[in-house]
């Protein structure tokens, strides 16, 4: 039988996606003031990014950035065990660590990367690591990865997940979830979870990816909202591109669990270390965001605007008190005809599809930020309301 040849699998596995409407496209931002953007020419408002502070238009964050990239340069020129390790990484680390009340924090490049790293240098073979079934794909790809024993429990069933760990008592094991699913916007049961942990000697790993600066006191994210502990959560990951407005991630632990992943962690040791410009800015968002309180507050008031909205007009929203607001409309044809117009009508929300969603799980996944107005929240109501009655969709 010969060879299979690349271009055949790849024209093949392109005609699948554009078959099942799931092929995906790179819009182009022009220009973004707030959540008001330029995308391939229009001018439409955004309601499908991210930043839920509005931090990534911080005139503290661009002018800290300016300043120490005129004095320090771009880029850390290697990775941080060689050279590239800077003061302004070192301060942005000890101002971090002392915010979300753990040991030490170690600054990554993207908080795909610090997911990887950490199960990577964690886990071994023969090791096992539990995650619930709606997990973000890298904390999935870290444990594999890492070439332990990945076991799933169906979403948010910490009795599940404790039968999990208990089915290897014997092996070393991690109990990973994200806070808040990025996708269904619902918060995981991190009281239940780190019980179960503790109770299996389980080390438990939270990623508070979209929990962190939007929900806890100053922004310390889901598992400081349940009142839990750095001794209840020895492993916390906070990436910086959602609600710090940035980009990178901070992984939190004792002194002992961030030396270990400094000297083991592959992704960390040989990566190029993050601008130390960036970090600067970071510094500056996060002393807004642990001060600013006025935004999470206008966050939650939006939300709550939001679902009372999407309860009079009767729209298909999941439960979530969160900034993430998923419309499930099922099919990715719908998804796609309900985007397409919305845009018409002004408003920025891509249909998600598989495979970052389940089959028959297409949806749009609304987005809330204190960037936005409460006219803008009315005015997408109105819009989503107008779109699905266009298409045909019950209330």
């Amino acid at each position: 039988m010969p060879r299979p040849r690349w271009p055949d699998r790849l024209a093949v596995a392109q005609t699948s996606r554009a078959r099942s409407d799931a092929l995906r496209r790179r819009r182009v931002v022009e220009q973004a003031e707030g959540m008001h953007v330029r995308v391939d020419g229009q001018s439409l408002l955004s309601f499908c990014s991210n930043d839920y502070l509005g931090l990534a238009t911080s005139l503290d964050a661009v002018a800290a950035l300016q300043e120490a990239a005129a004095r320090h340069g771009l880029g850390s020129g290697a990775s941080a065990l060689v050279s590239g390790h800077h003061a302004l990484h070192a301060r942005f680390e000890r101002e971090a660590a002392e915010w979300m009340g753990h040991e030490r924090a170690l600054y990554f490049p993207s908080g795909y990367q610090a997911n990887l790293a950490v199960l990577q240098a964690l886990l071994e073979p023969g090791d096992l690591c539990v995650q619930d079934k709606l997990n973000h794909a890298c904390l999935l790809d870290g444990a594999r990865l890492a070439g332990a024993e990945l076991r799933r429990y169906p979403h948010r069933d910490y009795a599940a997940a404790l039968r999990q760990l208990q089915s290897l008592p014997e092996a070393a094991a991690v109990l990973a979830t994200d806070s808040v699913f990025s996708m269904d916007g619902d918060v995981a049961p991190l009281r239940e979870l780190a019980l179960a942990a503790t109770g299996e000697h389980a080390l438990f790993m939270v990623d508070e990816a979209h929990g962190v600066g939007v929900l806890g006191p100053e922004g310390r994210g889901a598992w400081a909202a349940a009142g839990l502990s750095a001794r209840d959560v020895p492993v916390l990951v906070a990436p910086l591109g959602k609600a710090f407005g940035g980009q990178g991630a901070l992984v939190f632990g004792a002194a002992s669990l961030i030396e270990h992943l400094l000297q083991s962690a592959r992704p960390y040791v040989f990566s190029t270390a993050v601008a130390p410009a960036l970090a600067a800015a970071m510094s500056a968002n996060l002393h807004r965001l642990r001060h600013d309180a006025w935004r999470r507050a206008k966050l939650a008031s939006l939300v709550a605007r939001f679902r009372r909205g999407a309860l009079r007009h009767g729209l298909p929203v999941l439960d979530s008190s969160t900034p993430i607001q998923p419309l499930l409309l099922g099919s990715n044809s719908l998804a796609l005809a309900v985007a397409r117009s919305l845009e018409q009508r002004g408003f920025w929300v891509p249909a998600i599809r598989p495979p970052t969603v389940p089959d028959g799980k297409a949806r749009l996944r609304i987005t809330l930020s204190a960037a936005h107005t409460e006219a803008e929240v009315d005015a997408l109501l109105d819009a989503l309301a107008a779109c699905l009655e266009d298409a045909g969709v019950e209330a």
